[in-house]
């Protein structure tokens, strides 16, 4: 769990995986297990607790999370294949409207989080985008290098900001991460 929004995909993650076993709470109670599973008393406790909890709610200050980036899919299959084989992302939640309805699911790797989406509205195929590695770059190179993918030998470029290295999946989105050079 990273922020309150986060926490609160939890518990709706959990209703509904509890609804498919015909058990049903309310959204109330799905905050309060939460809460409790992360040894707090209470949904009120744990919400003050966690970055963007309280203080995003009070409303005196400009508050930005980090940016959420949804990167348009065709072919599931071939989505885990780069996503979760070459890169090593994981699943963190999947989410239907019903069984023949298109995939909108949230990866992750550390930090770093993407939505990947089905649905023809919520983003462009051949999306770009910059992900910032304080360190690793090279270690990371060296990781997806010796997985032998077939479709992607990404190498490493020494710009004037750092260290980069670009990787495309197969719906033509690009990643660029950098390791920027130190000031």
């Amino acid at each position: 769990m990273r922020n309150y929004e986060d926490a609160k995909l939890m518990a709706k993650a959990m209703r509904e995986a509890l609804a498919t076993r015909q058990v049903t709470i309310t959204h109330s109670e799905a905050l309060e297990i939460v809460a409790k599973q992360f040894g707090f008393d209470t949904w009120n406790i744990l919400s003050a607790k966690i970055e963007g909890g309280s203080r995003a709610r009070q409303g005196d200050e400009i508050v930005f999370e980090r940016a959420m980036p949804i990167v348009r899919i065709f072919d599931i299959p071939k989505a885990h294949d780069f996503y979760l084989d070459f890169l090593g992302f994981t699943v963190d939640w999947e989410h239907r409207f019903h069984d023949n309805a298109p995939l909108y699911t949230q990866v992750s790797r550390g930090e770093l989080s993407l939505h990947l989406s089905e649905h023809a509205g919520d983003a462009s195929p051949g999306g770009n985008m910059v992900v910032y590695m304080p360190q690793g770059l090279r270690a990371f190179h060296a990781e997806l290098l010796a997985k032998n993918y077939r479709a992607m030998r990404p190498g490493l470029e020494n710009a004037d900001w750092g260290l980069e290295m670009m990787v495309t999946d197969p719906f033509t989105n690009r990643i660029r991460f950098m390791e920027r050079k130190p000031a």
